[in-house]
């Protein structure tokens, strides 16, 4: 995970280096590889259904609100960068299952 935290004191900003599995199974974040995290959505890449249920599935996994997770990067691609917005990288690893690195 590509992690860069924004000048703003009292918030930081993660960036995630995600790589997108749009129509699989299930909503899952799979592991991480190469810095890059895997993750799986339900949701076919459709007028922006897959960024859609990937934000939410970020945002579920994190605690926090769906507004604090967006796509800045990739809009139309599987590589995709997602900013989450007011929580630190290391409790943003662990609600993401990944190991502190």
């Amino acid at each position: 995970m590509r992690v860069s935290m924004s000048h703003t004191p009292l918030m930081e900003d993660v960036d995630l280096t995600i790589r997108l599995r749009p129509r699989a199974k299930r909503n899952a974040i799979v592991g991480e590889s190469d810095g890059v995290l895997r993750v799986s959505v339900a949701a076919a890449p459709v007028d922006g259904q897959a960024d859609a249920a990937l934000c939410k599935l970020i945002a579920k996994r994190a605690g926090i609100g769906r507004g604090q997770v967006s796509v800045v990067g990739g809009q139309r691609s599987r590589e995709k960068v997602v900013r989450v917005r007011g929580v630190a990288p290391g409790p943003l690893r662990r609600a993401l299952g990944l190991a502190d690195g």
